[in-house]
């Protein structure tokens, strides 16, 4: 089993200024993460640095990665500002479209899909100002 995952990222609707304006990212992640979605690692300076091996809690708790973690993993080291505009209540904010692999993640399980290495993943933002 390879050490890490590249979990190719696509912000638009607006979402990608909370994301320092970039449009498309990737990062790396590995393929069993704590079971309490914890990131403990400090954020990185590159947002393609894989998170540490020390992130897995004392109890040695894992999961396959999910989607779920990801989430928590984009809040945690690659939002710059404002998290309420991404999360609510520990899943996705409403108005916020998730695609995987084009794919709404609705029919994928939502948070709970088990990542795999090269997906696509986009976030997009319905919600606009008038």
């Amino acid at each position: 089993m390879a050490d890490t995952m590249t979990i190719k990222l696509v912000f638009s609707g607006g979402l990608e200024l909370l994301f320092g304006n970039e449009r498309n990212q990737s990062v790396l992640i590995p393929p069993l993460v704590p079971s309490d979605n914890s990131t403990h690692s400090s954020p990185s300076s590159s947002p393609s640095t894989p998170s540490s091996h020390n992130d897995i809690p004392s109890t040695g708790e894992t999961k396959a990665a999910d989607l779920e973690y990801l989430i928590y993993h984009l809040r945690d080291h690659l939002l710059k500002e404002r998290p309420e505009l991404f999360m609510e209540n520990g899943t996705i904010r409403p108005g916020i479209l998730v695609l995987i692999n084009n794919t709404d993640w609705e029919l994928e399980g939502e948070g709970s899909y088990q990542l795999c290495n090269n997906d696509e993943i986009v976030f997009i933002s319905t919600l606009h100002g008038g």
